[in-house]
């Protein structure tokens, strides 16, 4: 360790966040997708140096890893206007290629134009690329404009991780005819497209960047100068044919241009400015490897790994050729390069391209007998392969997945060992991770108030088909939604599939955005076939998936239903959230509409399917996401309404996570079982679960959420006293951190903090974000690595067991095969936040519990017990900063000054601000953090403001217990009620049996569950406590009015699916609850009135029941230990109120009786209850 702190007074460098647009020359701090903008930018410089007037035009379709581009170049839309940069997004990826197209047609009439060339920019993802071939193929034949050129920006996803498909674009680019240029790192993306542009110009191609997200996703540092780039002209080859676009052109005479002399051209720009390079080459090489893009990063990484400096290589027998254009593969430098070489290791992902063109090559130097190298890659070479029937033990590298520096480096010390250059020490691989399987991991999921949450729910007996977007997750939400197809064709898998099945009918989810792309083909494809299905369009108004973008063109839902009208779409229903907003505007919409609130979904939706003909269901709601965004900018209404669960009349059921499938309900562990609460923070207001049949759901209109308040004495981190600066650690070659958290949650921005403080510093920094459907509350990944320069940072991504740190804001994450692959118990240090935010798997299971021991135990493995820390950085944020998604920055903090990151407090704190987001807030986190290293004893562990997991034990002291649930009896209804309780637990300890550990404090709980059920009046007085006005004050601040959300059996309207429907009651239920409660008295008398209901009989004779139960398998206990500790614990699963609770009860009977019989070998006893609950006799037949 060393301190590396500069002097008092030292400088950092200037910088800002702009500079990646703005600053003219020199090093600015910027990722691959805002590189991309830069290029226009320089392009159009350069352009104006040379005397020329162009313009520039992009258009594509977003995805990943390109799915923020079109953010981007929104967000600099004046600078774009000050150049003469339009950029029009296409309505899909063929049509926006078809537009670039023209761009270059515009030079065949030059007299109308304005400009002297159009330099034209397509992006697209991997199926994009598919999807516009005949565009691209027309478009490059056609040929580019001598002061224009067009670039093909193919973003590819090659190992699906936000795809439906793992994807390589190479080979429809090769057979588009259109060179692929393959950048490997954020400065090449700069350099690589300004020679796109040159070898555009000079050839009349159409130029194809590949982009990966482990380059185009990157944040590197990277010298932004216009001007440092040289682009020569091609010098060996010369051609006088006219290679740019004409008209009038001969189809039949493009194809010979383009072999003959546009390729060729391309060919030798490539050798004119040395796109491919030998990197290193010496007399004794024997092992010659040739890599591009991210497979050459992964090759410097693992000659690394395997000990191989850089100017090591010559001398342990390695060669190295950097490619930067795949394709066309340029011959002289490939046999320059084979020269004295015994064999070639071709590395690269996917399918081969490089490997086949090597081999033809060098194949006519083989066959004329002289010396050749061997070359390998996918296989080892032999005469026995072919690309797709390699034998295992000839197989080298996959073509069919990710390739990892670890792999790589495996191969190349096979291949060292083979050659006799070097015994090549063989690597550790993935021991580390070996048996340690996580047992519950981040699973994107519908974000709190998404409109899918309710709109992908079909009736039972139906299904329906996903297609891309969001909706595609309820794949995974038990919603009777199997299989997808590609964007455009939802729904039409259903036209071959109907002839041939017995299913009457179909549901196609579809959504908006996908419907304006191409979607509307496959309703027109429906229609035409007549396949009976109900097209449900889902508008959420934004392309939600993306990142919020907005429709690429205008599209409401009247328009739409007429649209649908058109193509002969029978019947439409629009279903919303708020139908008041169509009151006076109906005559706007196609005829026949009808219109429908989203509580009568399920009864529109059985309806449709019974038309046999195509039908559409248009569910509007805008995306809950996109509401957030737009309300922080005062665009979309924000009503005055949220709601606070009251704990004391929760049951813990989860009936509102069935109706609302929402991840801000989340559990609240009590000394009576877990309940639910409503993260206040998280809540985008969609309100559904509010319709979960329960009557704890307090309404709170008007006031605010309260602020923190003002900290005072030791609460007030500004009287800190500041902390002594940590040695931090040396940085003797490349410093590797690796940031983990959940999705959505501000992890990527730490990332960019220490990426941004090492540029500051005058460090280089790489920052690669790993995020895929993250921004759903997923995992994501920030790898941060860290160096004195460029040069000692060869992969952005951190390799397995090369973690000097783990930055972990989600212990679910840190605890993933991912997370762990990168640690090393030898040295990796992790400071890890131990408090943990629900999974999705709460949703789907009630009573899930985190397994947090097991998680801590893999982390405890994998780094060492002594290397790990954990941080409470949760609940540090609530108590300090008053929320906690400040809980990142606390993490960072702490981690600094536990003395891990090598950065100085200056350039962090400097960066912070750089960040302008909530900059006083963070620093104060951050200071949190620090001081909770530096002074713990400052920080007195309080009540947790944050999600606790308690395990169920039944390991309470049983005198206590029964003492704490005797007085609540008292207080329930009165000394005698509670003296049946207490006695009834005495009779169970005289028994006198070996019962299993729990089995009376089990008792003692279920008996006091069913004793005070919550009827009418003791809902009215949990309602009525001081404890429940107490806890909403503490979450609200202003003038505000309560409400309650009921169903009253006398007030209550029965809804389309004849159960009851709540509505909000106002402050007037308060007054009558503080009137009924007293009523108690009444409760199993003759003469209450609420008792004679079949629900209040019942809940009574469970009383009796479970005693008789109970009294008749004490016998038992040394017998069937665990059955009967079962058995004593059923009435926890009798939960919530209504049909809710009346259809738990009929599970718990049929599970009750099923264990009693197991263990007496007889039927349950006959009741002996005193006729409330004579009316179930039947139940117990």
């Amino acid at each position: 360790m060393s301190e590396i702190t500069p002097p008092p007074g030292a400088l950092l460098r200037s910088a800002r966040l702009d500079d990646r647009y703005l600053l003219e020359r020199g090093l600015a701090y910027i990722s691959g997708t805002q590189a991309l903008v830069r290029l226009l930018l320089n392009q159009k410089a350069r352009d104006r140096a040379a005397g020329l007037n162009t313009g520039g035009f992009v258009s594509g379709y977003r995805g990943s890893p390109l799915a923020g581009l079109d953010q981007v170049l929104w967000g600099v839309q004046d600078l774009l206007d000050k150049n003469q940069i339009e950029f029009i997004p296409g309505v899909n990826e063929d049509l926006a290629a078809t537009a670039c197209w023209g761009t270059q047609q515009l030079m065949q009439h030059p007299e109308e134009a304005t400009v002297d060339g159009v330099f034209a920019m397509w992006y697209g993802k991997g199926p994009g690329v598919d999807r516009s071939a005949d565009a691209l193929k027309h478009a490059n034949a056609g040929g580019t404009s001598k002061h224009g050129g067009a670039l093909v920006l193919a973003a590819d996803d090659h190992t699906a991780k936000s795809s439906s498909f793992a994807h390589q674009s190479e080979q429809l680019l090769v057979a588009s005819f259109i060179p692929i240029l393959y950048p490997s790192n954020v400065q090449e993306y700069l350099d690589y497209g300004i020679h796109g542009y040159a070898m555009s110009r000079a050839s009349g191609l159409w130029v194809s960047l590949k982009c990966v997200s482990d380059v185009v996703e990157t944040t590197s540092i990277a010298d932004v100068d216009p001007f440092r780039v040289e682009c020569r002209p091609p010098e060996d080859f010369k051609t006088v044919e006219n290679v740019h676009i004409r008209w009038p052109d001969v189809w039949a005479e493009q194809e010979p241009r383009l072999v003959r002399a546009k390729l060729p051209l391309a060919l030798s720009y490539c050798r004119a400015n040395g796109l491919n390079q030998i990197v290193s080459k010496g007399t004794g090489s024997k092992l010659g490897i040739i890599a591009a893009g991210k497979a050459y990063n992964d090759v410097r990484e693992a000659l690394s790994l395997l000990g191989i400096a850089d100017d090591e290589l010559s001398a342990q027998g390695v060669a190295l050729l950097k490619l930067g254009m795949v394709w066309p593969l340029e011959p002289n430098i490939v046999r320059d390069f084979a020269q004295g070489l015994d064999e070639i290791l071709v590395v690269e992902e996917k399918r081969a391209l490089i490997e086949q063109q090597v081999k033809d090559i060098l194949y006519p130097l083989a066959s004329s007998g002289a010396k050749a190298p061997r070359v390998v890659g996918k296989s080892a070479g032999t005469p026995v392969c072919s690309e797709f029937g390699i034998p295992d033990d000839q197989r080298l590298l996959r073509g069919d997945a990710e390739l990892t520096p670890i792999e790589i480096a495996d191969v190349i010390a096979a291949r060292l060992r083979e050659l006799g250059a070097t015994q090549g020490s063989a690597l550790e691989s993935m021991w580390r991770v070996a048996g340690l399987r996580t047992p519950v991991m981040r699973r994107p999921y519908f974000c709190s108030g998404c409109p899918h949450n309710t709109s992908t729910n079909v009736p039972e007996g139906s299904r329906s088909t996903a297609g891309i977007g969001c909706h595609y997750m309820a794949n995974w939400m038990n919603r009777r939604t199997e299989s997808y197809t590609h964007m455009g064709g939802e729904g039409v898998p259903w036209v071959g599939q109907s002839r041939f099945s017995k299913r009457p009918h179909m549901f196609a989810n579809m959504g908006d955005g996908t419907y304006f792309h191409s979607g509307s083909l496959a309703i027109r494809q429906a229609v035409s076939a007549k396949a009976p299905m109900t097209f449900k369009i889902l508008f959420n108004d934004a392309v939600a998936l993306t990142g919020g973008q907005s429709h690429d063109g205008p599209l409401t839902v009247p328009r739409l239903t007429h649209q649908l009208r058109a193509e002969g779409v029978s019947r439409i229903a629009v279903v919303s959230d708020d139908i008041s907003k169509y009151e006076g505007f109906q005559a706007e919409f196609a005829p026949g509409t009808t219109f429908h609130h989203r509580s009568d979904l399920d009864m529109v939706q059985r309806q449709l399917r019974e038309i046999l003909d195509v039908t559409a269901l248009v569910y509007d709601q805008t995306c809950a996401a996109e509401k957030r965004r737009r309300r922080k900018r005062n665009k979309f209404p924000d009503p005055a309404l949220r709601f606070v669960i009251n704990p004391e009349v929760c049951e813990g059921c989860g009936d509102c996570s069935t109706k609302s499938n929402c991840v801000s309900i989340e559990p609240l562990e009590t000394p009576l079982g877990r309940k639910r609460k409503i993260n206040q923070s998280s809540c985008n207001k969609d309100f559904s679960c509010a319709d979960g049949f329960c009557p704890s759901f307090i309404a709170v209109q008007g006031g605010t959420l309260r602020k923190r308040a003002s900290a005072t004495g030791e609460d007030d981190p500004s009287t800190w006293q500041e902390p002594p600066h940590p040695q931090l650690p040396e940085m003797l070659k490349d410093y590797s951190i690796l940031v983990n958290g959940v999705g959505g949650t501000g992890v990527l921005t730490i990332g960019n903090i220490l990426g941004m403080a090492a540029h500051l510093q005058g460090q280089h920094s790489s920052v690669l974000d790993m995020a895929g459907l993250a921004q759903k509350g997923g995992a994501v990944w920030s790898h941060v690595r860290l160096a004195h320069s460029h040069a000692q940072v060869h992969s952005p991504r951190i390799s397995d067991g090369s973690a000097d740190l783990l930055i972990g804001c989600d212990l679910v994450v840190s605890a993933h095969p991912d997370t762990v692959a990168k640690l090393n118990p030898q040295s990796s240090v992790a400071i890890v936040s131990e408090n943990v935010t629900p999974t999705s798997d709460f949703q789907q299971d009630r009573d899930f519990n985190m397994p947090e021991d097991k998680l801590w135990e893999i982390l405890e493995q994998s780094c060492g017990t002594s290397n790990l820390q954990r941080i409470p950085a949760q609940d540090l944020a609530v108590r300090f900063c008053g929320d906690s998604v400040y809980a990142n920055m606390v993490v960072l903090g702490a981690t600094w000054q536990a003395g891990h990151v090598p950065l100085t407090l200056e350039a962090l704190r400097k960066a912070i601000q750089l960040n302008g987001q909530a900059v006083e807030t963070n620093l104060r986190a951050f200071a949190v953090g620090r001081q909770f290293i530096a002074a713990p004893e400052r920080f007195v562990r309080r009540q947790s403001s944050v999600i606790q997991w308690l395990p169920r034990a039944d390991r309470e002291n049983l005198a206590d217990l029964i003492v704490h649930r005797r007085t609540r009896l008292v207080t329930y209804q009165n000394e005698a009620y509670a003296a049946q309780f207490e006695e009834f637990l005495k009779f169970v300890q005289r028994a006198r049996l070996q019962a299993p550990q729990g089995f009376e404090q089990a008792v003692a709980k279920n008996l006091y569950k069913l004793m005070a059920y919550k009827d009418e009046y003791e809902v009215a007085r949990l309602h009525s406590s001081s404890e429940i006005k107490e806890l909403v004050a503490s979450q609200f601040e202003g003038d505000y009015q309560v409400g309650y959300s009921l169903a009253p059996p006398l007030f209550a309207r029965r809804g389309s699916d004849g159960l009851p429907r709540k509505r909000v009651y106002g402050d007037w239920m308060g007054r009558a609850f503080r009137l009924l409660a007293p009523l108690k008295v009444l409760r199993g008398t003759p003469f209450d009135p609420f008792g004679h209901t079949d629900e209040r009989r019942t809940e009574r004779a469970l009383i009796n029941e479970y005693k008789d139960v109970i009294r008749a398998t004490l016998p038992y206990l040394d017998k069937h230990p665990q059955k009967c500790l079962e058995l004593a614990r059923i009435p926890e699963q009798i939960r919530g109120f209504g049909h809710v609770k009346a259809s738990s009860v009929d599970q718990a009977r049929k599970r009750q009786e099923a264990l009693f019989r197991e263990i007496t070998g007889k039927g349950l006893p006959p009741p002996t209850s005193d006729g409330y609950g004579q009316f179930l006799e039947g139940a117990w037949s």
